[in-house]
């Protein structure tokens, strides 16, 4: 769309654009440029600033009032630097001075223009599909860390790069890696996920790769590993940290080949797959203690989504704490309102070593423990102000030694049933056995 009262000017510019492939619709005003916007819907403009009646600045905030995503080049004259200064801070992607005369610089700026306008179209269309695949119930929050994360997996989410997303345990990796499936093109074929700690190194590579009849004592009939059903659709392999080497180096060929064998055969299989992975390790000190190898990280480590903990998301605590009281309150048969100031107090102010999980589980044991409508302080088992902060005259003790007294406190608490604090403590059972092995913990 071309907005200007100079005819000469007008007609100079629609004739250009037009042989350069352009649909143009002129204008000589604001009024009647904004009266045929509704039926054009153009995603870029050109008006100048300078025109009877109604002035380009109006013209632009009211063209942006009806489409936002428009993007709009102003014509100002010679030395109005001011006045398109103000034009930008009010929204228009750039500015030309009149006479427009450098015609490649003219179709350079529109080329900007239209890249500019389908990234921000395509950005909200994913921030709006992101909402609807996880609503509130699934990826809750909106602190500054949780918005950024959320960009993130909008903008990567078409691409069919390879992401590793990393953070604490409890988190909530899985549902990171289930939002970038749902919004790929991918998103209507399968998304299989497999934990690799939940294995041992036998069973892990046969559940991955498959295997033939015969293939090994047991194997009575031929089964397609998770690499077979992933096949066109995504792999989510979760605890990368704690698979073997031996398997690391089978793993780094079906990345570099993308081509599998299932166990007991020697035809190749080649796969369309996108690979998603995550882990609560650190990979890097990984690489250089020589337990997982660099050229897998940087295979997979292309695009890296960091999950922030909940120590990092205070903004957010009491909005999970809702959904999870909605979500328990429905699943157990009490209609719990809400919180007492008590209550919100002490779940903003204690430090969730165990993330967005343990938040979960503290929520669900109040909901069964409340005897009235809303939650109070006393429901809340488990946790005490002294988890939240530490004042600068105490005494700190080494993160070893406070982590083996959580973890005996929860073993003896829970009479040394791995699960279920596993569970608690947010972490692997596997995770659990090394942390009792490494502290030396036995049952009283």
């Amino acid at each position: 769309m071309v907005v200007d009262d100079e005819a000469a000017q007008r007609e100079l510019l629609a004739g250009y654009l037009s042989k350069k492939g352009y649909e143009v619709h002129t204008f000589a005003s604001g009024p009647e440029a904004l009266e045929a916007y509704h039926r054009i819907f153009s995603p870029l403009a050109i008006v100048d600033m300078k025109m009877p009646g109604m002035t380009g600045l109006e013209l632009l905030a009211q063209l942006r009032e009806i489409n936002p995503f428009l993007q709009v080049l102003v014509l100002t004259a010679f030395g109005s630097v001011e006045t398109a200064v103000a034009a930008i801070k009010a929204g228009a992607f750039d500015y030309l001075t009149k006479p427009v005369e450098n015609l490649d610089e003219l179709l350079l700026k529109l080329e900007k223009a239209i890249r500019q306008n389908r990234l921000v179209v395509e950005h909200q269309v994913m921030s709006t599909r992101l909402e609807e695949v996880f609503p509130s119930s699934e990826i809750i929050g909106e602190s500054p860390p949780i918005v950024k994360m959320k960009e993130l997996i909008s903008i990567v989410a078409p691409k069919e790069a390879t992401v590793l997303i990393t953070g604490p345990s409890g988190t909530g990796k899985e549902l990171v890696a289930r939002a970038i499936h749902a919004l790929s093109p991918r998103a209507e074929q399968e998304l299989v996920a497999i934990n690799c700690a939940a294995f041992p190194e036998t069973l892990l590579e046969s559940e991955l790769f498959g295997y033939e009849k015969g293939a090994f004592t047991g194997a009575d009939r031929p089964k397609q590993g998770r690499f077979e059903l992933a096949d066109g659709g995504s792999l989510f392999l979760d605890e990368i940290g704690e698979m073997p080497l031996t398997m690391q180096v089978k793993m780094l060929r079906v990345l570099e080949e993308r081509k599998i064998q299932r166990l007991g055969s020697v035809k190749e299989i080649s796969l369309d797959i996108r690979l998603i992975t995550a882990t609560n390790r650190d990979l890097q000190a990984m690489v250089a203690e020589g337990t997982f190898r660099e050229d897998l990280y940087y295979r997979l480590n292309v695009i890296q989504i960091e999950v922030p903990p909940l120590s990092e998301r205070a903004g957010d605590i009491l909005r999970l704490t809702d959904k999870f009281l909605e979500r328990f309150s429905r699943k157990i048969g009490k209609n719990i309102t809400g919180l007492e100031p008590d209550a919100a107090d002490l779940l903003t102010s204690y430090n969730w070593p165990g993330n967005v999980r343990e938040l979960e589980n503290i929520i669900e044991r109040a909901v069964i423990l409340c005897r009235s409508d809303r939650i109070s302080k006393s429901d809340l088992t488990g946790l005490t102000r002294n988890n939240a902060s530490v004042s600068a005259g105490d005494h700190l003790a080494p993160l070893a030694e406070i982590e083996a007294k959580h973890i005996r406190a929860c073993l003896d608490q829970l009479d040394w049933n791995l699960g279920k604090c596993a569970e608690q403590l947010g972490i692997h059972r596997n995770t659990l056995r090394a942390k009792i092995r490494q502290y030396g913990l036995k049952k009283s």
